[in-house]
């Protein structure tokens, strides 16, 4: 219990509460007066000594059950046990019918099978939830876990499935019986997932080092800052600006007089024997011009806040920067930017913007830019789309991006998420592929830094 009464005090610290040693010591001393045999006792005792600022009781509220916490995984149902020999035939039939990743998250939900330890490992890698140390992600590494497991498609196939079997002649009030336990174990897959992800995040911000160096923040997940995280971030990103722009700078004035032609220079000088007098050089390299869309959606927030945040800094090296914002519509935000920093740029556009987990609709956006925006597009506009690609399931509208796209000199995509996970659950990002010049990976402001580079230098 000692090691765990730490472990929530580091957790409660990387969260942002501020606690002494001496505090650390009152609140073990008072464990010991109390005991912890009557939980909300304990809860209490905790509380009284670790938080004094109200503004942090609601954290210790998020920690405390994930420490402490009683409940268990909801349980579930073996359907199997309850199906008659021509039931189970129909079952089988019908199964058999389905793809075989469905057919085996079916089977597993009949069995009343729990995900087990290795394989909520292995979703834990696949999602990135290893390097989580923020309780405000919990709900969207959920979420990328349902995707990882087609929760979605699951859903349309038990539907699917209910219509088969009474096309096979099962009753119908069996098939919705089926149907309805069949949802109810899928949500109590759902909640063990839930669970999992508080347990482990919880956990990783417990073994957090409090004394990170910069240069192990600039490589850390978006998806694993803290506010704290972010305030040094937002710090750093202007001397890597100011040193971006210094290699930019340097680019332009070596290339000042543009790169030495050979081919051109040696027919210029065939009237002198080829003894080179004039010398000819390539077009020097223009300023680029920028078009930047991003997702502001709680899941991309951080990455696009940074990443505006070096574009605005740098706008000395740029022609022109035209940015805009989406959640569900898009809107033009460079005038945000004229007289603010970026992040009270962000902010306002956020007020207007309101964030969430599940609104995100790319495809409308896309719509919105092509009927009011197009003429921002011309053969020098490079189109810089900063998004994980996921649409809810709308219309992904790939024919608007594609005839975007056509209309840009270049078109990149920035993506936080690792190409692993494209194209799975509400993931469109397969389909927007084909219509890139390039696609970068850029998870952390390391790499967000070195992708800004990579396009200002050509």
């Amino acid at each position: 219990m000692e090691e765990r009464i730490l472990k929530f005090i580091a957790a409660l610290r990387a969260a942002g509460v501020r606690i002494s040693l001496a505090e650390s010591a009152d609140a073990f001393r008072a464990v010991d007066n109390l005991g912890i045999k009557d939980r909300e006792a304990f809860r209490i005792c905790l509380q009284s000594t670790l938080i004094k600022d109200a503004g942090n009781r609601p954290i210790f509220e998020e920690l405390f059950p994930i420490f402490f916490g009683s409940s268990e995984t909801p349980p579930m149902m073996n359907l199997s046990d309850d199906l008659s020999p021509e039931e189970a035939r129909l079952l089988a039939e019908s199964l058999r019918r389905l793809n075989e990743n469905l057919r085996k998250m079916l089977e597993k939900l009949m069995r009343g099978e729990p995900l087990n330890e290795q394989e909520l490992k292995r979703l834990a890698s696949l999602v990135g939830l290893n390097q989580a140390e923020n309780m405000r992600f919990r709900e969207w590494m959920v979420q990328r876990m349902k995707r990882a497991l087609r929760f979605k498609e699951v859903q349309q196939a038990v539907n699917e499935l209910a219509e088969l079997l009474k096309m096979l002649g099962m009753n119908k009030d069996r098939v919705d019986q089926l149907r309805r336990l069949l949802f109810s174990n899928q949500q109590a897959m759902e909640e063990q997932l839930r669970q999992y992800v508080g347990q482990r995040i919880a956990e990783n911000m417990s073994n957090r080092q409090p004394d990170e160096g910069l240069d192990g923040l600039m490589n850390r997940p978006f998806s694993s800052l803290s506010d704290q995280d972010m305030d040094r971030l937002r710090k750093e990103v202007q001397r890597i600006a100011a040193a971006l722009r210094s290699r930019v700078a340097l680019r332009q004035k070596r290339a000042r007089t543009g790169q030495l032609d050979a081919k051109a220079t040696i027919r210029a000088n065939l009237k002198h024997g080829n003894v080179p007098i004039e010398l000819r050089h390539r077009e020097r390299t223009k300023k680029p011009k920028l078009v930047v869309v991003c997702d502001v959606s709680t899941s991309m927030r951080y990455c696009s806040e940074l990443m505006l945040s070096l574009i605005y800094a740098m706008q000395d090296q740029i022609s022109k920067t035209s940015a805009f914002a989406f959640i569900s519509t898009l809107e033009y935000i460079s005038p945000d930017f004229v007289s603010n920093d970026s992040r009270l740029a962000v902010a306002r556009v956020l007020e207007r913007m309101p964030s969430g987990y599940y609104n995100t609709d790319l495809g409308n956006s896309l719509n919105d830019f092509s009927r009011e925006y197009m003429e921002y597009m011309d053969s020098r506009t490079t189109l810089i789309l900063v998004g994980d690609g996921r649409n809810n399931y709308n219309n992904p509208r790939v024919d608007l991006f594609n005839r975007i796209a056509r209309r840009s000199r270049r078109t990149i995509w920035l993506n936080p998420e690792l190409p692993a996970l494209w194209g799975t659950g509400d993931s469109d990002m397969l389909k927007y592929a084909p219509g890139c010049d390039v696609i970068l990976h850029a998870s952390s402001l390391a790499e967000l830094t070195a992708a800004v580079d990579r396009l200002l230098a050509t």
